[in-house]
Parts: structure tokens; C-alpha cells; sequence
């Protein structure tokens, strides 16, 4: 099992940026897949993007272009570059850890942040 703690989230006023963090615990974090979901009020948790051991990486559509995932191994830590945002970008984000499998699936992350709010005003 891996702790994660999620941070960098806050207001912004459409058009703007964020970054966000993910650190976790552990020693074999290299080794896993690194998700960001997203959760607005009333709404599914849904995948926003992933990255893997390989740094090969996943999109949502609707992110495509405007976010970016990276990772530092030697930190622990995954990001979440989030540019242009729009007021849709609003809901709670949260990292997620996961073993092997489609990157844009739910079902192979295990381990979850508290999540951080993020909040685009227009």
C-alpha cells in the first residue's frame, strides 16, 4: 500500500494555471501507475490523465492540449500541469496509485489521495 498526499490546488479565474502534486510513500513508486481523477458535485469520479513506468501517458479528451502529467521518480512525486482552465476544470482531484493495466482504467488504482479542490470562476 502506498500513502499519497495530494497539494497545489485553489482558485483561479478561467484562463489561468495550476499545478498540482501527488506525493507518496514508499520505495518501489517508479514502479507504479500514477493517475489524476476528478470528481465535480453530483458527478462521476472520472480519469483525467495517467502516466506509467515507461512515461507513457493518457488523456482525457476533454484535457487533451491543456494538462500535463509528469513524475520524478527521485521524489516520490507525480504532477498535474493544468493550463487554461475552464470552469468545467471545477471539482475535487485526486491521485491515484495503481499496478499494471489500461492507464484510463479505474479499476487498477488501489491506493487514493484526500484529494485537493481545485475552483475555476469565469
Amino acid at each position: 500500500q502506498v500513502q499519497l498526499v495530494e497539494s497545489g490546488g485553489g482558485s483561479v479565474q478561467a484562463g489561468g494555471s495550476l499545478r498540482l502534486s501527488c506525493a507518496a510513500s514508499g520505495r518501489t513508486f517508479r514502479s507504479y501507475v500514477m493517475g489524476w481523477f476528478r470528481q465535480a458535485p453530483g458527478k462521476e469520479r472520472d480519469i483525467v490523465a495517467a502516466i506509467n513506468s515507461g512515461d507513457s501517458t493518457y488523456y482525457a479528451d476533454s484535457v487533451k492540449g491543456r494538462f500535463a502529467i509528469s513524475r520524478d521518480n527521485a521524489k516520490n512525486t507525480v504532477y498535474l500541469q493544468m493550463n487554461s482552465l475552464k470552469p468545467d476544470d471545477t471539482a475535487v482531484y485526486y491521485c491515484a496509485a495503481g499496478r499494471n493495466g489500461p492507464l484510463n482504467s479505474r479499476y487498477i488504482y488501489n491506493d487514493w489521495g484526500q484529494g485537493t479542490q481545485v475552483t475555476v470562476s469565469s
